[in-house]
């Protein structure tokens, strides 16, 4: 059926007489969109193949040239990607993440405060750990130590077995490496607005919703997945108990490693905080920490170990979306596309329209970093032509986009807490249970944000 609608659409455009205003770059351009999208949604072809098919029959047909297309991969978001990966694989080696996360939820004393403390572990995960999928790896770890300590309070585990995917894929938003689709949402608006966002910037108008959005998110699974019994209890969680059950030290001194691990990250993330005084780029920057983190005088991992960690597909994927994205804007396909939509909203009635669509795309396409591919080429030509500051109507659309918890297959992080052998965890209908309070509570938020936040910020609706 999506095969079908896909060839038909393709059949309108290639008919001379159809769309008189179309070039023929926007026309080959929309029918490579529109079997990308259809194969994306209907089909279980590998994403990343369907992208890269996409852009070599873009380069093939002439709408974007071969540099266009290979000069996405030496993109320098796509090498702080890299090299972000390469800490993150210094953290994992060194243990450091778990005896932090050790040591903030040891000091919780109710089940609230558990609740709130692990939120705040995890928020602090964005800036170690790029993408929301190696953040889940990681603190899987983390959830069944905690998992076993409070083995006897089963309804307490499930809420943390939601609570781990639930605020790593909403604090994903706090740094411009949380997720895939942050790099294609920044590349595209540099392509059709010349407007670069950096990452002190990003940091400056995504940490903020990043923590609202996380602890609203934790208050909605505490009371959608415990009951008033279960909350009562206290909570005693010890250092000793979560070592019983880690295989890395969260108690005792620290080791040598731990704290050149530590005192790296800390370096690296400063310096990508203070760029405007130092001027130095944050992809040059986490070159340098990842040379560091894999040197054999001063680092705790192996290049080549820490190299097998980098998801590979998704730089690949990236890449060739990006491409999609220049096409797109270049061709004034995108232009097109919104050309006969009512665009005479006010601005907040706008970013109402693209913050709904936006957090209900996952239903249909589950990629994140596919779904700002899709979405945000056609969010910024559309802005543009309804007076509305791209940059805002962008950043609305990805971080609605970052809601994706109505289904165990909807999110890699969903997926993965839902299927623990010998844990535990949560059930499709305690994601719906989720969903039917969150969705609306995310989507209010990122538009209250983008309208009342982000203009004292420096990023204005209009």
């Amino acid at each position: 059926m999506t095969l079908c609608v896909a060839l038909s659409i393709c059949a309108l455009l290639v008919v001379p007489g159809n769309f008189p205003g179309l070039s023929g770059d926007a026309r080959v351009t929309l029918a490579v969109f529109a079997l990308a999208t259809c194969a994306w949604i209907g089909t279980p072809i590998d994403d990343t193949y369907i992208a890269l098919g996409a852009g070599l029959a873009l380069t093939a047909t002439g709408v974007i040239s071969s540099d266009t297309l290979f000069g996405t991969l030496g993109d320098e978001t796509v090498w702080l990607l890299i090299c972000a990966f390469v800490l993150a694989a210094a953290v994992a080696r060194s243990g450091l993440s778990g005896r932090a996360a050790a040591f903030l939820v040891s000091g919780a004393r109710t089940v609230r405060q558990l609740t709130h403390l692990t939120t705040a572990a995890l928020v602090v995960t964005a800036f170690a750990v790029p993408a929301t999928s190696g953040r889940a790896a990681l603190a899987l770890p983390v959830f069944l130590a905690l998992a076993k300590v409070l083995a006897d309070r089963r309804r307490l585990v499930v809420m943390l077995a939601l609570l781990f995917p639930t605020v790593i894929l909403l604090s994903a938003v706090a740094t411009l490496i949380g997720a895939g689709a942050h790099l294609i949402t920044v590349s595209v608006l540099w392509e059709a607005t010349g407007e670069r966002i950096g990452f002190t910037q990003w940091l400056l108008l995504g940490l903020p919703l990043a923590v609202a959005s996380s602890h609203l998110a934790a208050e909605a699974v505490l009371l959608t997945t415990t009951r008033r019994a279960d909350r009562e209890g206290p909570v005693h969680i010890t250092l000793d108990q979560l070592q019983e059950h880690s295989q890395q030290p969260v108690t005792g001194p620290w080791e040598p490693a731990e704290t050149r691990c530590a005192l790296l990250l800390a370096t690296v993330v400063a310096l990508w905080c203070s760029e405007p005084l130092h001027q130095v780029p944050p992809a040059v920057v986490a070159l340098i920490g990842a040379v560091v983190a894999a040197s054999p005088a001063l680092g705790t991992v192996r290049l080549k170990d820490a190299l097998r960690t980098v998801p590979w597909a998704l730089l690949l994927f990236m890449a060739a979306t990006m491409a999609m994205g220049v096409a797109l804007a270049d061709s004034g396909a995108a232009k097109w596309l919104v050309s006969g939509l009512p665009l005479d909203l006010s601005p907040w009635v706008f970013l109402t329209v693209v913050v709904v669509v936006s957090t209900a795309a996952h239903l249909v396409l589950q990629s994140r970093s596919a779904r700002s591919s899709v979405l945000v080429p056609l969010v910024v030509a559309a802005a543009v032509g309804a007076g509305v500051n791209p940059v805002a109507a962008a950043l609305a659309s990805t971080a609605a986009a970052g809601f994706c918890h109505t289904l165990p297959a909807s999110a890699k992080p969903v997926t993965l807490f839902a299927e623990i052998p010998g844990t535990p965890t949560y059930t499709p209908r305690d994601l719906l249970r989720l969903s039917a309070v969150l969705a609306p509570l995310t989507a209010a938020l990122v538009l209250l944000f983008a309208v009342t936040l982000w203009p004292l910020l420096g990023v204005p609706v209009r």
